[in-house]
């Protein structure tokens, strides 16, 4: 029976390794134009840097409901309600990179 040779596995003699930041970065905006902007520009400012960039990815739309009373004094005989609906388009954009001192200055 042949037996690999096997590197040491004792605390302080294993080769060190660089960790790997992962950074995700959700935008929302009512603006869809401003949205792609600053997505476009920090996705060029990481590219700039070298680092590994995915995204901008689309994130489904979520709704947000606001339901108000209508009358001013809140003492109104017939109920009346308003409803309001606001839908942000969200964008998620997935940075990767050995270094976080490449991060800090990015902007």
């Amino acid at each position: 029976m042949a037996y690999a040779a096997m590197k040491p596995t004792k605390p302080g003699l294993e080769e060190p390794q660089e960790q790997v930041h992962r950074i995700r970065i959700t935008l929302s905006s009512k603006n869809v134009k401003n949205l792609e902007k600053v997505c476009a520009d920090l996705v060029r400012g990481a590219k700039d840097k070298r680092l590994r960039v995915k995204g901008p990815v689309r994130m489904p739309t979520k709704v947000l409901h606001i339901t108000t009373r209508k009358s001013p004094c809140g003492e109104d005989l017939i109920w009346s309600w308003l409803f309001f609906q606001l839908i942000p388009p969200q964008l998620v954009v997935f940075m990767c990179s050995t270094y976080i001192d490449r991060y800090k200055h990015m902007g």
